[in-house]
This record gives C-alpha cells, sequence and structure tokens, in this order.
C-alpha cells in the first residue's frame, strides 16, 4: 500500500504525461485503505481461509477510495493496473521474488524479512531521485518534468 501510494502521489509532477487530471490524493485514501487491507487480512487469517478476498479489496481502494477522486477514465485504468501489479498472492510466493518496480539503478523489492530494522532498511536504501521508469512511463517523460521546472523557477 506504501508503495501503491507513493506512486499515486509522486506520478503528478510528471503533468499530463503522468495524470490526465491533476489528484489530490492524500493521506485519508492512505489510511482507510491500510485499515481495510489490516481488516481483510486478519479476517482472512482468522478464518483460515485458502483464499485471500484480493478483488474485493482491489474494488474497495482502487474503486471507492483513490478511485472516488478519479474523473477520467484512463487515469482509473492505470490506477486499477497498478493494484493488479501490486496486490495479489504472488506478493507471498516464496520461491519468487516480487519487485515492485525494477530500473536500471535500483530494483524496488519488498523486504527479505519482515521486522522493523528490515524496512526501515529498505526504506532507506530508496533512492531519492527515481526515474520515471518506476512510475511505469518511459524515461523522456523526465524531460517535460525537467522543462517545467526550469520555467517555474525562471
Amino acid at each position: 500500500m506504501s508503495f501503491f501510494h507513493a506512486i499515486v502521489q509522486d506520478r503528478r509532477k510528471y503533468g499530463k504525461i503522468g495524470w490526465n487530471v491533476p489528484y489530490d490524493f492524500n493521506q485519508s485514501d492512505f489510511s482507510i485503505s491500510i485499515k481495510l487491507l489490516n481488516m481483510y487480512l486478519t479476517k482472512a487469517f482468522e478464518n483460515k481461509d485458502e483464499a485471500i478476498p484480493w478483488g474485493s479489496l482491489k474494488y474497495l481502494i482502487g474503486e471507492a477510495m483513490y478511485g472516488g477522486r478519479v474523473t477520467d477514465d484512463w487515469d482509473r485504468r492505470v490506477l486499477m493496473t497498478y493494484l493488479e501489479e501490486y496486490m495479489g498472492d504472488f506478493l507471498f510466493d516464496k520461491n519468487r521474488k516480487f519487485f515492485f518496480a525494477k530500473t536500471p539503478e535500483f530494483d524496488y523489492v519488498q523486504p527479505s524479512q519482515n521486522t522493523l530494522e528490515a524496512f526501515l532498511n529498505t526504506v532507506n536504501d530508496i533512492p531519492l531521485i527515481n526515474s520515471p521508469m518506476v512510475f511505469g512511463l518511459n524515461p523522456n517523460a523526465e524531460i517535460t518534468y525537467f522543462s517545467n521546472s526550469a520555467k517555474l523557477n525562471w
């Protein structure tokens, strides 16, 4: 959820290339989505369900929480694609490492251990400057971003 939230927030800096309409995704979207995720996963664990209800979670988060702000159909499609890529049983596959994104500079992965220290180390290792490839965009998307930043500074 954290990586998803960061991605939808940071795509805004690429203007029309990132989102057709600038959306105000905020902390409340993230907080409620975390609570939903916690509630569904806890319930599945307590009931010893064999399957996690990913479809329901993706719908609630993608269509209601974050998607409630999205007015453009193409933007909604992008949002739902991120959820398809980031939510599923593949997250727990011990035989295949899951990557949120892979770039030549850095591999965005889950921590290998479920400890606070491992999570902090993973977060601290993430580069401060990210390539547009992390957001599923062409590397040339940065040209527009840098051009707009230079004009704003000028």
